[in-house]
């Protein structure tokens, strides 16, 4: 849901508070891991212990910080603020809202374009993960790397400072986006002016580093110097990290609050800084280790590392939610099970809480931080996520636009031209640092990819199955009524949950086939999401009679709001008796489910290995009968077993 949306009906006033809270909130939670780029962009760039160094020279200088100040306009403002923002999937952003568009757009018109680069998209979607696992790693080692400016001796408390920052940044996820959101947005704010302030103390000390904001230095220096700027883009690169994170986190506070924030505050902030840190560089070229942290008088510097660590850890901010937009996202779509989520905002559907991504990604960066110990080890391996998600990102964007809008090929043709050869260097440049760290992203996204896309298969598989095995609901109550050696009707009201009311629940058709029994009242209910935040009494239920009046078996459709907690037995207190075809007694009432134990098979459905990771996924499905909210003393559980 839209900040439009959500204000529209209030008072001009109010709707001016409420937009600007919403631009703050987004200040804190999105523009994180973008706005603490200028820490370490430049200073990897030139960094001597580089496989391909970019030597220190006033050409060199003014090309790559023309280079930086191009690469955000071009991927940053034109492909995801101007572009991709424009499509999203009923207001939630990111590579997962474009794979649904792309599906959609596959079964109205059968292309197999569409099929192929919606997986494309898993694959940007995998590495999207990657990518909010190294960032918080490499944002807040960065900060707190700032230590060494300070003092030394302080040195050897890099790693455990940024250990204790990252486990409590993991922990306080569960308020909720927009809890944190406003306790960053202010931080953020300070942050943005005090980096923009430092770089015009910079380029005061050497104002014609202005002239690099002409794309005349940028263009000389890849082309007169390309063996020097193609490598150099592995680096710059580091620059536009977090791009994806604005797509993504967009359902989380609106297009137009990200635009707005990264418009008039966040992309004038962070030129300013790039310009002074290469201002101070042409100054003094000794100041590469660290032009960032330089760039602020000595007295000021360790306030500078505390502010710096806090923009850091709102960095990981902007990552965190976006994994868990983007799970929330595939799970809707089939390519993960379903995952326990929190809805945390009763205005913004997107702010959400996924406990078992929140702590996955927690051991995950302490991994990372661990094992590499240092930004630098760490900035080899972060482009290649980056690149490869803004890459696919810019492919099926166009897609979209060509196939649901109607773009004229030719205006198709000549922006995805340009977009798409930017983004190609960008990967190529970042190849050529595989052995480095490159394969590190590219491993977790292949390893997310094999998940996604066996899940998606096995869930196909065991569908089918699931549906052989339960056959017609209509028919069924038909043999109910008809069978020669008839049912036995039991006292009482049994509750089957199903997933829709095409196929008898696999625990109705074992109770009467096996234990040839029936219950009195039979309700067979289905749990419907709506995209509003919630549903009011009078709509919530309705009722089906499935051919017979009288026969005490009827279909329900429950309906929820996505801000909702499903609650079955306050759903069926809401039910007319002349409905239901009796009053319902639900105090004593049992509540059935089908539990499926999922097995390897001898059929030749997937590879075994693939059948052992699809089982072992299963495992991490949230309990259905917590999730529905029925009483455990009176839940019976039936299982099936299904061969994969």
């Amino acid at each position: 849901m839209s900040e439009e949306t959500t204000t529209a009906e209030k008072p001009s006033h109010v709707r001016d508070s409420v937009r600007l809270g919403i631009v703050v909130g987004a200040l804190g939670v999105v523009f994180g891991d973008i706005g603490t780029s200028p820490i370490y962009t430049l200073q990897t760039v030139f960094n001597p212990a580089d496989p391909h160094p970019v030597p220190v020279t006033t050409d060199n200088v003014f090309g790559v910080v023309s280079l930086i100040f191009w690469s955000v306009m071009i991927i940053v403002t034109v492909t995801y603020v101007l572009l991709a923002m424009r499509a999203d999937n009923d207001g939630e952003g990111g590579i997962m809202a474009l794979i649904t568009l792309l599906r959609r757009l596959g079964s109205q018109r059968g292309k197999r374009a569409a099929v192929l680069l919606a997986g494309l998209g898993i694959f940007g979607a995998a590495l999207f993960f990657g990518d909010s696992m190294i960032t918080p790693a490499i944002s807040v080692l960065s900060a707190v790397e700032g230590l060494k400016v300070v003092s030394d001796s302080l040195d050897a408390w890099i790693v455990p400072i940024t250990v204790v920052i990252i486990i409590g940044l993991f922990l306080v996820q569960r308020r909720g986006t927009a809890a944190v959101g406003r306790v960053f947005g202010p931080v953020m704010i300070a942050w943005f002016m005090v980096v923009g302030a430092c770089g015009v103390g910079g380029i005061a000390g050497h104002p014609d580093i202005l002239k690099a904001l002409s794309p005349t230095y940028a263009i000389g220096f890849m082309a007169g110097h390309f063996d020097i700027a193609f490598f150099a883009l592995a680096a710059v690169v580091l620059a536009v990290t977090g791009a994806e994170a604005l797509y993504a986190d967009m359902g989380h506070f609106g297009r137009r609050a990200i635009t707005r924030g990264w418009l008039f505050l966040v992309f004038p902030a962070c030129v300013l800084s790039y310009l002074g840190q290469g201002a101070l560089i042409l100054e003094d070229q000794a100041n590469i280790s660290s032009p960032f942290f330089l760039l602020v008088p000595s007295w000021g510097r360790l306030p500078m590392v505390v502010l710096a660590t806090a923009a850091t850890v709102i960095a990981s901010q902007a990552v965190i939610t976006g994994a868990y937009s983007v799970t929330a996202q595939a799970a809707q779509l089939g390519y993960l099970p379903r995952l326990r989520i929190a809805h945390t905002s009763e205005t913004e559907r997107g702010q959400i809480y996924v406990p078992w991504i929140n702590w996955l990604l927690l051991v995950s960066v302490l991994t990372l931080v661990f094992a590499f110990r240092s930004s630098t080890a760490l900035a080899f391996a972060f482009g290649m996520a980056v690149t490869g998600t803004i890459t696919i990102t810019t492919l099926l964007f166009f897609y979209v636009a060509r196939s649901k809008w109607g773009t004229p090929r030719w205006l198709i043709g000549a922006g995805a031209a340009v977009l798409l050869v930017v983004d190609l260097l960008f990967v190529a440049a970042n190849l050529t640092k595989l052995v480095h760290g490159a394969w590190l992203p590219l491993l977790i996204g292949l390893t997310v990819f094999t998940i996604m896309t066996t899940w998606q298969r096995g869930r196909h598989i065991v569908t089918a199955e699931r549906e052989r095995h339960e056959g017609s609901l209509r028919e069924f109550v038909e043999q109910l009524r008809n069978r020669d050696t008839p049912t036995q009707k039991v006292p009482g009201t049994a509750v089957f949950l199903n997933r829709g009311g095409a196929t008898a629940p696999l625990a109705l058709r074992a109770n009467a086939e096996h234990n040839h029994v029936r219950h009195e009242h039979v309700v067979i209910m289905s749990l419907e999401t709506e995209p509003v935040p919630r549903v009011a009494a009078e709509q919530r239920v309705s009722v089906e009679d499935l051919g017979h009046k009288d026969d005490g078996i009827v279909f329900v459709t429950a309906r929820y709001g996505y801000m909702e907690t499903p609650d079955v037995p306050a759903a069926l207190a809401l039910l007319d008796p002349a409905a239901t075809e009796g009053r319902l007694q639900l105090d004593d009432a049992s509540y059935f489910l089908s539990k499926i134990e999922l097995q390897r098979g001898t059929k030749p459905t997937m590879a075994g290995w693939r059948k052992r990771l699809f089982i072992a996924t299963s495992y991490i499905t949230a309990d259905a009968a917590e999730y529905f909210g029925l009483p455990r003393d009176r839940t019976v559980i039936m299982g099936s077993r299904i061969d994969v």
